[in-house]
């Protein structure tokens, strides 16, 4: 009788257990290093309106109605403009070491996370992030003359992939979005959020949650319905990789790996209390001990467990940083074209 009752304590533990893991799989997961909690829209009760400038305007919506179907030239540009923010970071530590700071902060580096239950992709730089005014001078009021000189070659029939080279590569970012915030922190000024859903204007916040980014920019990407590939992980390994070939700075892809670990001792032991549970009673302490010797035979239980870490994703050296002699034609070749883009 009482290993009858053993075994069903066993049996309502296991499932207390598997009740909890499952509890804890739905949460979101906390990614190191990236800001994963933005606060609602609503309780950014101190944001500023701002009208786009008008040639922003307009780019924004050739944008947003393009029937263009490379859309992963954003995912370049943004990987770019990354690279630009902590050359800048780089070029200023020369001179000041204390621009950097300490530990983790100091690292200059890409980070790449994907939130798949909330179609939203977050680009992390440790770069020198922006202001306040930068944020409003760069990013919609005020006019650069690579806007009108893109507008006008898109009226001749121009390619949209050669937004980059007017300076304004950021806003490719609407191809795939409608809803973009992009948290910042300069050394100089508080951290702030930037927003958009394209709609001709922009709101810029203090960030009520503090300063988790200590320093830097991340750009958080809600995927429009139709553009939800980039929620997955294989297509984004596939692109990071790709434009991330010749940029002399870490690029990192958070990614979700299946992994084979002993099982916890309760759910082990689940399955042998489903089947001994309907005849314990039956059972003589004579086969008790033989039980006991055959338990100390088995091997231990496997389950499977999902396990999430930093990939880097471009650890072969730029062409520029190795010897002429250990560059291929090939790679070239390839440099050639993605630089005359």
């Amino acid at each position: 009788m009482a290993r009858r009752q053993l075994l069903l304590t066993l049996v309502l533990a296991a499932s207390l257990l598997g009740c909890a893991l499952c509890q804890t799989a739905s949460e979101e997961v906390e990614v190191e290093g990236v800001v994963t909690d933005t606060p609602p829209r609503e309780q950014r009760q101190n944001a500023e309106k701002f009208e786009f400038q008008a040639e922003v305007s307009r780019l924004m919506d050739i944008l947003i109605n393009s029937l263009y179907s490379n859309k992963d030239i954003f995912l370049r540009e943004l990987i770019s403009n990354a690279a630009d923010a902590l050359d800048k970071l780089r070029f200023l530590s020369l001179s000041d070491r204390s621009l950097l700071g300490e530990g983790e902060q100091a690292k200059l580096e890409v980070k790449i996370s994907l939130d798949s239950d909330k179609k939203v992709l977050k680009i992390r730089d440790r770069g020198i992030g922006m202001t306040k005014q930068e944020l409003v001078s760069n990013l919609g009021t005020i006019a650069k003359s690579g806007t009108s000189a893109f507008l006008e070659s898109m009226q001749k029939g121009g390619d949209i992939n050669l937004i980059g080279q007017f300076g304004v590569g950021f806003y490719s970012v609407f191809l795939v979005a409608d809803y973009v915030e992009v948290i910042t922190k300069n050394n100089d000024d508080k951290q702030y959020i930037w927003e958009s859903d394209a709609g001709g204007n922009f709101a810029i916040s203090e960030d009520p949650n503090g300063e988790q980014l200590g320093r830097g920019t991340q750009i958080n990407i809600h995927l429009k319905e139709e553009t939800q590939e980039y929620a997955e992980e294989a297509k984004l390994k596939e692109l990071v990789t790709r434009y991330s070939e010749f940029i002399d700075f870490p690029i990192y892809l958070y990614v979700s790996k299946e992994v084979e670990v002993d099982a916890p001792e309760e759910e082990a032991d689940e399955a042998a209390a489903d089947e001994d549970v309907s005849d314990a009673e039956d059972v003589t302490d004579e086969e008790e001990e033989e039980e006991g010797d055959e338990e100390e035979g088995k091997e231990a239980s496997k389950v499977k467990e999902t396990l999430w870490d930093w990939e880097l994703l471009n650890d072969a050296k730029p062409i520029w940083l190795r010897s002429p002699s250990d560059v291929s034609e090939e790679e070239y070749s390839k440099f050639y074209h993605a630089i005359s883009k």
